[in-house]
Formats: C-alpha cells, sequence, structure tokens
C-alpha cells in the first residue's frame, strides 16, 4: 500500500502487479511540478489511497465505450454489429431512429441520453459563458499548460505518436478538432441534447474506446508499463486540464475568475466528463477539490519522454504556419517566440529542458497581464462587457480555426474503424 506522507516525498511506489511501472516512477522530479498545486490548495497531506487509486485505474478502461468498440468492431453480417452510419444516426437523431438497433448501441444511448439528477441546466449555460469569457487567455492556457504540459510525461504522449494525433503535417489540423470540441461545448446550448458540444463529446468517448480496443489487441502498446491505452486514470487528469487548469492559468495570466463563475465552469466539465465516461468518483464541484486530484495526478506519473518533445515540437512550430497576408511569415516567427515566451512562464526552465524546446524570456506575459486585468476591472463588470468579451472570444476562435484547418471545413475526424 502507498503511504499517506507530509508533503510530496513520502510516496511508495506501488507493486508493479498493482500498477504499471511507469506509475509514480518519478518522485524526485514531480515533486516540484506539483508543488504550485499543493499551495494553491493548502493541503500539505498525500492521499495514499487516492494516489494508489490512480495506479490502479490505469488498468481500467471505460466498460460502456468498451462494448460498443467490440460491437463495432464484429465482422458484416453479425447481427450484433454497430456500424458507424447507426452510431452517426443515433448520435443525431436518437436511438429511436435506428431501426433494429443492435443491443451495444442501445446500451450505450440509455446512459448518455440520461441527464444525471446533478446536473444544473442553467448553471452548464453560465458555465459556457464564463469559459468563453476567458478569451484567447484561455486558449493560451489550453495549448501552452495543457497540452504541452503534459506531454511532459510519459504515457498518453507516447500513444498519440503511435496514432499518428500530433506530428508532422498533422499536428495543426488535429490541435483544431481539440479546439472545434472545446468551442462547441462552450457554445449557447451546446451541451443540450440537441447540441453540437454534446455529439461531439459523445463522439469523442465512442473514438477513444475505439482507439482503445485497437491499442489492447494490435501488440503495439506495453500495458505492463503504461496501463491501459486510454485509461481511467489518463482520462480523468485531461479533463483536469480542460477545467481548473485552464482557470488556474488563466489567473496567472492576470484574469480575474469570480467564485461563481469559477462554480458554473466546473459544472460545465463535470457534465462534460460524465458524457466521457470518466468515472463518477472523480468528477468534481469545485477548483479545489479538482487542484488537490490533480496535484495526485502529477505524482502518480512518470518522467519525460521522447514522444513528448517531439510533440511539443509540432506544435511551437505549428505556429510559423496558416497566417494570411502580406506579413503571413513574420506573423508567424511572432507566434511562435509569443508561444515559447508563455511557455517559459507556466513550465519555467526544467519543463522547457524536458521537452527540448529552447529557453527564453516570458517577455509577452506582462502586456498580457495587464489587458486581462484592465479587462477583469473594467469590462468584465458589466453585462454588456461580458457579453462584449463572449463575441471577442468567438472570433479569436474562428480566426485560429480558419489556420488550424488551413480553409476547409473545422471538424472532428471520423471514428477509426
Amino acid at each position: 500500500m502507498l503511504g499517506e506522507g507530509e508533503g510530496d516525498g513520502g510516496v511508495e511506489i506501488g507493486s508493479p502487479h498493482r500498477h504499471p511501472s511507469r506509475f509514480a516512477s518519478a518522485p524526485e522530479r514531480n515533486a516540484p511540478i506539483a508543488r504550485p498545486l499543493r499551495l494553491v490548495t493548502g493541503s500539505r497531506q498525500v492521499d495514499g489511497e487516492l494516489l494508489d487509486l490512480l495506479g490502479r485505474r490505469m488498468f481500467a478502461r471505460d466498460e460502456l465505450g468498451a462494448r460498443l468498440a467490440a460491437a463495432m468492431r464484429r465482422h458484416r453480417g453479425d447481427p450484433e454489429r454497430v456500424t458507424r452510419a447507426q452510431f452517426e444516426r443515433a448520435l443525431r437523431e436518437g436511438i429511436d431512429a435506428v431501426e433494429a438497433a443492435p443491443p451495444a448501441l442501445r446500451e450505450f444511448f440509455a446512459v448518455v441520453d440520461r441527464v444525471p439528477g446533478w446536473v444544473d441546466p442553467a448553471l452548464v449555460e453560465r458555465g459556457a459563458r464564463a469559459f468563453r469569457r476567458l478569451g484567447r487567455s484561455r486558449d493560451d492556457v489550453l495549448l501552452q499548460l495543457s497540452l504541452i504540459g503534459g506531454y511532459r510525461f510519459v504515457g498518453p504522449a507516447d500513444l498519440l505518436v503511435l496514432t499518428g494525433g500530433l506530428t508532422g503535417s498533422t499536428a495543426q489540423r488535429r490541435l483544431g478538432e481539440t479546439q472545434t470540441w472545446v468551442d462547441a461545448v462552450s457554445a449557447p446550448g451546446g451541451m443540450r441534447r440537441d447540441g453540437a458540444g454534446w455529439r461531439l463529446t459523445v463522439h469523442v468517448r465512442a473514438m477513444h474506446a475505439l482507439v482503445n480496443d485497437r491499442f489492447e489487441r494490435n501488440g503495439r502498446w506495453d500495458v505492463a508499463r503504461y496501463g491501459l491505452p486510454i485509461n481511467q486514470s489518463d482520462r480523468a487528469a485531461t479533463l483536469g486540464l480542460f477545467s481548473s487548469t485552464v482557470l488556474l492559468g488563466v489567473r496567472a495570466l492576470g484574469r480575474v475568475v469570480t467564485r461563481a463563475e469559477s462554480r458554473a465552469v466546473m459544472h460545465l466539465w463535470k457534465y462534460a466528463g460524465w458524457l466521457l465516461g470518466v468515472d463518477e468518483d472523480w468528477l468534481c464541484d469545485t477548483e479545489r477539490e479538482q487542484n488537490v486530484f490533480n496535484r495526485h495526478v502529477l505524482l502518480a506519473q512518470g518522467g519525460p519522454t521522447p514522444a513528448g518533445a517531439a510533440l511539443a515540437a509540432a506544435l511551437v512550430d505549428g505556429q510559423l504556419t496558416g497566417h494570411e497576408g502580406r506579413f503571413a511569415a513574420l506573423r508567424g516567427r511572432y507566434e511562435r517566440a509569443r508561444t515559447l515566451s508563455m511557455l517559459r512562464w507556466f513550465l519555467g526552465r526544467e519543463g522547457l529542458r524536458d521537452l527540448g524546446l529552447p529557453v527564453t524570456a516570458a517577455w509577452a506575459v506582462p502586456p498580457i497581464v495587464a489587458a486581462n486585468l484592465v479587462e477583469s476591472a473594467l469590462v468584465a463588470r458589466v453585462r454588456p462587457g461580458r457579453r462584449w468579451l463572449e463575441r471577442a472570444s468567438d472570433r479569436v476562435a474562428q480566426r485560429e480555426s480558419r489556420r488550424r484547418f488551413a480553409g476547409a471545413e473545422a471538424r472532428i475526424g471520423a471514428l477509426p474503424l
């Protein structure tokens, strides 16, 4: 069993039969990375039971999604096979629109179509508005702290490289797909049953289940080392990157987030996490609760991986391309330099070195902080100002989407069958 100790150093690595070998395998490296979360939460103790559970659930999958994936992999002619067309029709029109729907499809939609009793639709909508108001700083945090920052650890980054997810020419498009999903989740009415956010979230759950099924079976994934390809611990960790990590990051960029806004944003992502199949006991209502969990996630990680450096380089260098106008090349060089500058602010020297990125000064941060303080103190204090911030954020997201998709339609990739 893992012991509960004072501070981040009292972590004892569990049995390899209980946890994958990457679990908590770099405590001296990861304790300083987790320390800011210890400070913001005021929680000094390490919860040994939670840490142990994070290790064990690296071997746990989304079982509902797994049954759907298995049915989608069945041979043609099998009456229990679920086709892509059946899944997509159920997603658009409801399960009753699918004639003779296979049992696995009915089971899947019986769950996701049921809105849990704890969901407050009005609070979800307020969370979506508050999330959109965070503007470009939100997108900066998602790229630099949530995504690139997450590549510092072995495991999920290695899976992304194996799937071709964020390397070479696909980097900006796959980043655009993530942005498309986030924008849909936070759009007005996006998380209603007929909203694009709801549909894309359920689509992503099915996609994750199919990827997990494929790599569990194809012999290309070392389960003993990494855990299952898309496991419950990594799934819950990723959810935290979209909720409390974004709120913490935008505060570090000078944005004021009120207690009511924080509660609403957390509720939005709690419902999104439930739809994604995250274990319900790991869905958080408050920032503090999520940050305590995120601290243990960091302590449960392993060391760096070459895959992380490859992914980070692809996203940083991707800032050079896709810009329009006479000064497109100059704009690209500026955006790359700006991204590296902000990565220094969020990840520090060691984080940049872990990812093989050049260490620069955080020169871009002071003007961002100044602008965010003005917007928070003046513009966001009145209703018209808040609506203006939402519209401005939408314009930035649309511009970035055009760049990342190179003018093509913004959409999520098809299910990998």
